[in-house]
């Protein structure tokens, strides 16, 4: 009787759900609990989103992580991760010094296997990886994104384990991000690289949205699967994970030896979720999450995505409404956006090479067929409005895309001068690490142990930045405290939190607050009260999100003064997890910039003024 084993991915779970991870004193709290569940051989403790989101309310990632390993490895559980290779953790490309130095840290920190996975499956991204991984004392476990379309074929995907046995990887994943891989497909992909190699472990992990998965678990298993991700209640199911209770009744019916599970303990792990999401989780978990979904078989979006899809669909739905309230149009329900949002992803993925559907180039295409959504629904061109990192994609600037762009694609990127790529990705992105040993050392920062806040700045410096100076901690908290409110007060929903007026020439955004409350203010924000209205046209942003001057390190930010053309970057409103660069419609000088860095902006607020040259 062959023994499978589970692992519960706790980190994704969460990530499937909503948009926030827990706290570490809640994570601490729950790991024992989980322990004494007595059914888990290894939990997925953090990686890819994990890091960030923590930064983003205002926690040290570096400490959490270390705290939540502790437990499991002192129990003899396995801790495991998620990488997103030449991304490391972050959405967009790593030099290849921070590559080197996040394993060191990932390991001194206490996680034993790192899930390293490519969108693109780019032996070229992976393989490194798998490297720097191993040297630093990792179990490197390399992924296979497994999606449906004509080119992914089971060949395709035997191919590519087979290169990544040969560079050393200690275990293959095969990772249905979206849940929409067949069946029968995935039995014949385990099949084969067991063929490949008898011994090497193969562990599956699936999304049960569209509905697939629980016969996918099954398949797998009956061809030499080793290990099983699972979920477990309240966040089992939905656009998450299969539930570890009815994974284990089905695979011990099947024969398979599977470890029996503590239902006392299982029941407090529950009831301690429970009340995470009645703490604060459960404002950022869209209730439609909840459930599972066949219409995301077509669009085929992974799982990890849809939890913070719906978070920001809210605002994007918003804000087009309000913008066709004005212009005398019907407004769209969110059922209504959800379909005209998947038709388009599936029209726009094979036209940009067929990416698998997988942080970070499922956000690429989702957004891009989102963008182009919201500019039809406004009688605008489609592909009217593409982001930067959209572009390195097509482009070839971080991989070679599975399929070929589409002729109207590749007409539109000569038009803008834009080039195809096809070296090495990892020379397109060089080594950071001294610049940000200087920028700590200019700040009085410390390094930290086994260099994790060095890694932490490198890897995310608006989020790092902003965790330091205590904005992010003091954001989250305002936006929670508003999310509370308006449940509490539906009502209060629809009227406004700022308004901008303008007097004498001056334009003031004015933070607005109802009965008792106060509105909160942060030194930027009191500095942005009042901005120089200049001269000129104003530049009203195409849509929400964040307001950045620059995106990347080193590089120049826009100021007063300066003359810029047709197709300048201006600066950039990050949606969506995506920096939208936004471009000059005319040639001309700035005469004002009316926000500053991590301002809040909607849809139509004006960022800038300039004056026709």
């Amino acid at each position: 009787m062959r023994e499978v084993k589970l692992s519960l991915v706790f980190r994704d779970m969460w990530q499937s759900a909503g948009k926030y991870q827990p706290r570490v004193d809640q994570l601490v709290k729950v790991a024992p609990a989980i322990i004494r569940m007595g059914c888990f051989d290894r939990v997925e403790t953090n990686g890819g989103g994990f890091e960030q989101v923590n930064l983003l309310f205002g926690e040290n990632p570096n400490i959490a992580v270390r705290e939540w390993t502790k437990p499991f490895h002192e129990a003899g559980i396995q801790t495991h991760m998620l990488d997103r290779a030449l991304n490391g953790l972050r959405m967009s490309p790593c030099p290849k010094d921070l590559r080197q130095l996040f394993y060191r840290v990932k390991k001194a920190q206490g996680t034993d296997i790192t899930r390293i996975f490519c969108g693109l499956n780019d032996p070229r991204n992976v393989i490194p990886s798998i490297k720097y991984a191993k040297d630093a004392g990792m179990i490197a476990q390399a992924a296979l994104c497994v999606t449906f379309s004509p080119v992914h074929t089971v060949e395709y995907y035997l191919d590519l384990a087979k290169q990544f046995i040969e560079a050393g990887a200690d275990e293959i994943c095969l990772k249905d991000m979206a849940g929409i891989a067949r069946p029968a497909s995935l039995g014949k992909i385990t099949a084969g690289i067991k063929a490949i190699k008898k011994d090497i472990i193969i562990q599956y992990h699936s999304h049960a949205g569209p509905g697939f998965n629980m016969a996918s678990i099954l398949e797998v298993c009956e061809n030499g699967c080793d290990y099983v991700d699972v979920g477990m209640s309240p966040l089992s199911w939905g656009t998450g994970h299969a539930d570890v209770i009815a994974v284990q009744e089905m695979l011990k019916d099947a024969g398979f030896k599977v470890k029996e599970i503590n239902m006392e303990a299982y029941m407090e792990v529950r009831t301690q979720i429970q009340e995470m999401l009645d703490d604060f989780l459960g404002y950022y978990c869209p209730d439609l999450n909840r459930v599972n979904n066949s219409l995301l078989i077509k669009p085929g979006l992974p799982g990890g995505m849809m939890g913070s899809l719906m978070t920001d669909l809210e605002d994007n739905l918003a804000q087009l409404n309000k913008w066709k309230t004005k212009n005398g149009q019907p407004t769209l329900t969110t059922d209504q956006i959800l379909v005209k949002l998947f038709d388009e992803v599936a029209y726009v993925w094979p036209r940009v090479g067929y990416p698998t559907l997988v942080t970070p180039f499922s956000q690429y295409v989702k957004n891009l067929a989102l963008m182009n959504v919201i500019q039809m629904e406004k009688g605008k061109e489609r592909w009217s409005m593409i982001g930067d990192n959209i572009w390195d994609m097509i482009l070839g600037k971080a991989g070679k895309l599975a399929g070929p762009v589409a002729p109207e694609l590749v007409e539109l990127a000569k038009s803008q001068n834009r080039s195809f790529l096809e070296n090495d990705p990892q020379e397109n992105f060089p080594d950071c690490l001294d610049s940000f040993i200087e920028k700590m050392k200019a700040n009085g920062w410390d390094r930290g142990q086994d260099d994790e806040e060095l890694f932490e700045y490198a890897m995310h410096p608006t989020q790092y930045e902003a965790y330091k100076s205590g904005k992010a901690k003091a954001d989250f908290e305002a936006d929670l405290a508003k999310r509370k409110a308006e449940k509490n007060a539906p009502s209060a929903a629809a009227m406004p939190s700022v308004i901008t007026v303008s007097l004498n020439g001056q334009t003031y955004k004015l933070d607005v607050a109802y009965g008792d409350a106060v509105p909160t203010a942060t030194p930027e924000t009191a500095a942005s009260a009042a901005a120089p209205a200049g001269a000129g046209e104003d530049i009203p942003a195409p849509l929400s999100g964040k307001f950045y001057l620059t995106s990347e390190p080193g590089e120049q930010a826009k100021k007063v003064g300066d003359k810029v053309k047709k197709g300048d970057t201006l600066c950039y409103i990050e949606a969506m997890k995506v920096n939208n660069a936004i471009s000059a419609d005319f040639d001309g000088t700035i005469t004002a910039i009316l926000a500053h860095n991590g301002d809040t902006i909607d849809e139509d607020d004006v960022i800038l003024k300039i004056a026709r040259n």
